[in-house]
């Protein structure tokens, strides 16, 4: 970041940093900065190419919805040459730093398979850090989000009484004090506090609303929750037809209307309304304008209740329950979030046709909602299951947006009866860097200690595992192994440890540390051995790719396709680490829909993007059909098979 953008976002420019220890500080009294160890500045970046792995649907106005797959740093350091200030509104429910690790449970479709153990938890993701890091992961994130949102555009952070306190301090500092808007309060849950509390239980959660300037979004939302006792007093008039409504001055602190009226007569007063006429009716979008007999009261607009939206929701929000289990949207995903939360989040801070960002995708109830209120979107996820959900669960709000259309009457695209919104039902699906070696980043560490016979040290160690005296780290397994990448490593050291020991035998490296990579910069031990000068370390690297190719971490996936006559059958399937997980052998496996998710069938492939026409999406409790017709201008075609665990087998058969 230079100089000139440090000060245009409000924060001082390196000049002005008085150093104190190992960190520097703004010396103007009551600036927000947060300062923890290991505190890096995040100044650049570099491009990742993505890589088009699907298309769904069709394009409307020359946009697809997009959905990568990758870390999210490198995702938006893509998206930064395209997108950098025309995202209108960001809504992430990112980690909490709860110290936990996230599971799904992965259960068997059907009861055929001669295993008593039909079911069992997959890791989704982990919410465990180092030190500080999760807090740099925060604010690396947050200061590319900056730059992706567009002036007018607003971003909402959720989070919880662990870390909410350090956030809203890293979002002063990235977005300025001043364009702080809310402290949303969402009361997740109710309920009699345990008897066995020590303290008094937490049942919110805080979600911080700032905005990129001066220059945003704001639509009031009304709720009609907890109004009996509001109805009761305020609407108490019935009409000839026994419908109930309220008057209410139109200059109270309710909804105005919209429209401008100017009546002959008509004399705006500054303290209020006022008239030169006796009587006069007109209707509005809200109810019944009249001015009553006393020509000196002031108008008063007649609401009907059955017109009312109900009251001005304001930063308590406790009209919204979590999912339960009962819930049609329930997913079992962890920490899935419910659809109508996101539904007042981007109805209030957006319109159709807007670009609203989740780099956090989850389980992709931000991009479902966005898709349901004709807003476009953008949704990242390092999770494959976290895509493999999305993908699935988008593909069925289009049908349902698609078949209502059609039986309706109303094209998609076309005006309805309440507002003009158009429909962006297509959307495609991006690689940000090699994701094939695992398919499930959260575990691979847990698969490399065990390949490599390492002993795991406790989870939030700086090290992941310690062997024959040396300590372990895993580096990131995706991509190359870069000199940022040590930068944890770095702020992490104990250095009056290693203080000590240099003492007690100088002539002596202080700590014995191997590396393991997935590819890495030829000059990385020589980097890591330099930043930590005068003390000595002994630093070997380990290149998976390069030196442990025999170690598997994965099984491939086995199929047998077949073509009879104008149908395409799919005759056996064996997603080999879903039985290992299981303990199962295939000839154990009596029918193997019983261990797929979907089938996507593209009748054209072109060798290089999916383009899937036949999709096999079953409920839960149903079975992929496994027999497909083939259209008469069939060629090459290629079918992709996803099981329980989102891994996907993809081949190619020819026809004709």
């Amino acid at each position: 970041m230079t100089d000139d953008q440090q000060l245009s976002m409000g924060l001082p420019s390196p000049q002005d940093l008085t150093t104190v220890g190992d960190y520097q500080f703004e010396p103007i009294k009551g600036y927000p900065m947060l300062h923890w160890k290991g505190k890096r500045p995040f100044t650049s970046t570099q491009f990742y190419p993505a890589q088009l792995r699907e298309v769904h649907g069709e394009a409307v106005e020359d946009w697809r919805n997009k959905i990568y797959w990758g870390d999210n740093l490198q995702v938006m350091s893509h998206l930064l040459k395209e997108f950098r200030g025309k995202v209108d509104l960001v809504y992430i429910d990112p980690p909490f730093d709860s110290k936990a690790d996230y599971k799904k449970k992965v259960q068997l479709k059907g009861k055929d398979i001669k295993n008593d153990y039909g079911g069992f938890e997959e890791k989704q993701y982990t919410d465990i850090w180092t030190n500080d890091e999760y807090l740099q992961f925060m604010y690396e994130r947050l200061i590319l989000i900056r730059e992706l949102i567009s002036r007018g555009g607003t971003i909402f952070v959720h989070c919880d009484w662990r870390k909410s306190h350090h956030l809203r301090t890293i979002l002063d500092e990235i977005f300025g004090a001043d364009n702080f808007l809310s402290d949303i309060v969402w009361k997740r849950r109710g309920g009699k506090t345990s008897p066995d509390a020590s303290v008094f239980e937490s049942i919110t959660d805080s979600i911080f609303w700032y905005a990129k300037s001066s220059n945003y979004i704001y639509n009031p939302q009304y709720s009609k929750a907890d109004s009996d006792n509001y109805i009761k007093t305020k609407f108490v008039y019935k009409d000839e037809g026994g419908r109930l409504y309220r008057l209410s001055p139109l200059n109270a602190p309710y909804p105005r209307p919209t429209l401008q009226y100017e009546y002959k007569g008509y004399k705006p007063h500054p303290n209020g309304w006022s008239v030169s006429f006796e009587t006069m009716e007109r209707y509005d979008h809200l109810g019944k304008l009249y001015f009553p007999e006393n020509k000196n009261q002031r108008i008063q607009r007649k609401q009907y209740l059955d017109e009312w939206e109900g009251r001005a929701v304001q930063s308590l929000w406790t009209d919204i329950a979590v999912i339960n289990s009962q819930a049609e949207e329930r997913l079992d995903y962890p920490t899935q979030k419910p659809e109508v939360l996101l539904e007042r989040i981007i109805k209030a801070a957006s319109k159709p046709g807007d670009v609203v960002f989740d780099c956090f995708m989850g389980s992709g109830t931000t991009q479902a909602v966005s898709m349901k209120l004709g807003r476009r979107f953008i949704g990242a996820d390092i999770n494959l299951g976290s895509v493999q959900i999305t993908t699935k669960r988008m593909l069925g709000i289009a049908q349902e947006l698609e078949e209502k259309a059609s039986q309706t009457k109303i094209k998609i695209n076309s005006e309805n009866e309440e507002e003009l919104i158009t429909q962006y039902t297509g959307f495609e699906v991006h690689n940000v860097n090699s994701y094939d070696v695992f398919r499930n980043p959260i575990q691979a560490k847990d698969l490399l200690l065990e390949a490599l016979e390492i002993n795991p040290l406790e989870k939030g160690s700086l090290f992941d595992g310690e062997k024959d005296g040396r300590l372990w780290k895993i580096m990131p397994i995706n991509r190359i192994t870069t000199r940022a990448d040590l930068n944890e490593l770095i702020a992490g050291f104990d250095y009056k440890a290693f203080q000590k020991r240099h003492q007690e035998h100088p002539h002596k490296a202080v700590e014995k540390i191997t590396l393991v990579c997935m590819g890495h910069d030829p000059d990385l031990a020589s980097v890591l051995k330099q930043e930590v000068k005068p003390f000595v370390l002994d630093v070997e690297v380990v290149d998976i790719l390069r030196d442990k190719q025999e170690i598997q971490f994965k099984r491939d996936s086995e199929a047998q396709v077949s073509i009879e006559g104008n149908e395409l059958i799919i005759e056996t399937f064996y997603p080999m680490n879903l039985l290992a997980k299981l303990s199962l052998q295939q000839e154990n496996v009596e029918d193997w829909r019983e261990l797929v998710e979907s089938v996507m069938i593209d009748w054209n492939y072109d060798g290089a993007i999916l383009e899937p026409k036949q999709i096999d999406i079953p409920d839960k409790n149903e079975l992929v059909k496994g027999r497909y017709s083939i259209p008469d201008d069939a060629g090459t075609i290629r079918i992709k098979i996803t099981d329980l665990l989102s891994e996907s087998l993809e081949m190619e058969v020819q026809h004709g």
